[in-house]
């Protein structure tokens, strides 16, 4: 059970996150945050060191539950095939996004690229433990018989990562979902091919 002072921290961060997200790191302001809290600024920095502390935690939160998210859809599916198709449906709506204003991760990669080295480090990390991740469900694809030896895993793992995230942006910026579901089958084809 979490305490009064827990509750409003997560009350925050839930709050900050999409205006983070919509926003970035440089765009959005402390007085913005206080509005849609609806919290005095002594209440926010009882809570938070300054906005590069809380810059900082809402971008953990918003990956950790992006990741956590994508883990659940993916663990209730048997088949390594499942798995990996409930990954690539995971992204398969760009416009209406898990936390309105697209991927977190491409969000964050993109504005801590040159301003922001910790943040960026936070992004890297998330990004290099999907990837490992994904690639060890391709591998046991391939150890369990679903999947020929003849696929890549780890080359396989970043195109996913690297054609639903591209997508993801393109179709947001052009306000269409079609060429994701397009993309989508594709992705889906492509790993057909490889099965046993």
């Amino acid at each position: 059970m979490l305490s009064k002072a827990e509750k409003t921290k997560q009350f925050i961060l839930e709050t900050a996150m999409p205006l983070y997200n919509e926003k970035g790191v440089a765009g959005v302001t402390i007085d913005e945050i206080l509005a849609a809290t609806r919290l005095t600024k002594g209440a926010l920095y009882g809570h938070f060191d300054g906005k590069d502390d809380l810059s900082s935690q809402v971008i953990d939160y918003a990956l950790d539950k992006l990741s956590q998210r994508l883990r659940s859809a993916i663990s209730t599916k048997k088949s390594v095939k499942a798995k990996v198709w409930a990954f690539i449906d995971f992204y398969k709506d760009p416009i209406n996004t898990l936390i309105p204003g697209g991927c977190p991760i491409f969000n964050t990669a993109v504005e801590t690229d040159d301003n922001y080295p910790l943040l960026k480090k936070k992004v890297a990390k998330v990004l290099r433990v999907g990837q490992e991740e994904l690639t060890a469900l391709l591998q046991s694809g391939i150890d369990n018989g679903e999947f020929s030896p003849e696929l890549d895993p780890a080359g396989f793992a970043f195109k996913l990562v690297a054609s639903v995230e591209g997508a993801t942006v393109m179709c947001r910026a052009m306000e269409v979902t079609k060429p994701m579901l397009v993309l989508v089958k594709s992705l889906k084809a492509e790993l057909a091919q490889y099965e046993k």
